[in-house]
């Protein structure tokens, strides 16, 4: 299980995700469903994103879930949880919810050091660049850049 938000998806989430499906006979990609935080695309157009890009590796299977993830883990019959970490920051808060996870329901977690092209890579963080026009092409897949280029023009035209 590759959990997180993917508001969009970037390159450092593919570098992820490809690794662990290297690892593992099935990875399951799974969009967080939050409907207290205000993400940039709906939860089905990041599932749908998630698709078109991750198409190559046919381990990987996209869906989303609420609630504990160690609860959708169990339900699912998933046995580990991989997580990117680019920083030592990272680690301290990941650290915390791997033992949790652990403690909860036994499921393990993996860390994957990222690739130190993307150690400084965020969602949030491309999307403010984007926002102020800058550029993001080496950031995430085309496909990927469209659709954000495409949304941030909607919002300047929505005021």
């Amino acid at each position: 299980m590759c959990p997180g938000s993917y508001d969009p998806v970037t390159n450092g989430h593919l570098d992820i995700i490809e690794r662990a499906s290297k690892l593992f006979d099935e990875v399951v990609v799974a969009v967080l469903i939050n409907k207290n935080k205000k993400s940039l695309f709906t939860v089905e157009e990041r599932l749908e994103m998630l698709r078109e890009v991750t198409h190559q590796w046919p381990n990987v299977r996209i869906d989303s879930w609420h609630g504990l993830l160690v609860d959708y883990c169990r339900a699912h019959e998933i046995d580990a949880i991989v997580k990117g970490l680019r920083a030592v920051s990272d680690f301290d808060y990941e650290l915390q919810m791997a033992q949790m996870n652990q403690q909860l329901s036994g499921v393990e977690t993996m860390f994957m050091s990222t690739n130190p092209l993307y150690s400084f890579l965020a969602s949030s963080l491309v999307k403010e660049v984007a926002t102020y026009g800058g550029d993001v092409s080496n950031l995430l897949p085309p496909e990927i850049e469209q659709r954000l280029r495409q949304r941030l023009a909607q919002q300047n035209a929505d005021g």
